[in-house]
């Protein structure tokens, strides 16, 4: 087996607000094709480091490189940068007064300025792999939250970006929202898409992840496969965070069956 190709490095990132450091010494390597999820408490920096990845955060210290050029230097045209980093946002961000088509058409023809036949014809390819091909004259009112979000993952799709970022997509979902999502996540990894996620699902971490990566006060505690992760973890934290998500797994099926 050849060796993979780093699509993405971050060495030694340094992110402070002024207030003390948000993230610390991060040192990350992201190959082509892989999928990392990134998870631990709220607060603790993963967010963060996916704004600062896609230049929405400057950073203190450190660097961040893509395809081995350093983007974070100061002379980077963040603009074509995002096109080759794509991010979905937990808050969808679609434009309220235009259809389905039109918001995952923007970027391509505004930006890329590729044409318009070619771009709408993968658009409406992209929306029936999400199941959404019906719904490319509606407006975001007309869309549920998995509908809108489903809709937010085809636009970063529509760039043909090199690698995805996850920021919480189905945390505003209702639950029985969150599977259509994660359905369609899951086959954008199968496919062979470079992701990175962050995500509170961790049954699903479980599932997609080539690596889980477990950040806490802005460092990384702990890096592993998800087999290990999930049955041999190294550190107490990690052992910690794990259980206490066992008992609150646990607690809402107790909840859902007293319900019934």
């Amino acid at each position: 087996m050849g060796k993979k190709e780093v699509l993405l490095e971050i060495r030694n990132l340094h992110k402070d607000y002024g207030n003390g450091p948000v993230l610390e010494d991060i040192s990350l390597q992201v190959e082509k094709g892989e999928v990392i999820v990134l998870v631990g408490p709220s607060g603790c920096g993963k967010s963060t480091l996916l704004r600062c990845i896609n230049g929405l955060e400057p950073i203190q210290g450190g660097s961040i490189l893509l395809d081995g050029r350093e983007i974070t230097d100061g002379k980077t045209n963040w603009s074509q940068v995002r096109q080759k980093i794509g991010m979905v946002f937990q808050s969808y961000d679609l434009f309220p007064n235009m259809t389905v088509l039109d918001n995952v058409l923007l970027g391509p023809l505004k930006v890329q300025k590729r044409q318009k036949a070619e771009a709408k014809a993968q658009a409406e390819q992209l929306l029936a792999r999400v199941g959404l091909l019906q719904k490319k004259d509606a407006y975001p009112r007309e869309l549920s939250g998995g509908q809108k979000q489903r809709v937010a993952i085809v636009r970063a799709l529509m760039m043909e970006p090199e690698i995805l970022l996850f920021d919480e997509v189905t945390a505003a979902l209702d639950p029985e929202m969150v599977r259509e999502v994660l359905d369609v996540m899951l086959e954008l990894a199968e496919s062979g898409s470079t992701m990175l996620i962050v995500t509170h699902e961790l049954q699903f971490a479980r599932a997609v992840a080539d690596r889980i990566v477990f950040l806490d006060g802005g460092h990384i505690v702990e890096m592993d496969d998800p087999e290990t992760f999930f049955t041999q973890p190294k550190s107490d934290r990690v052992h910690r965070f794990l259980n206490t998500f066992v008992f609150a797994s646990q607690s809402q099926e107790r909840k859902h069956s007293e319900s019934q």
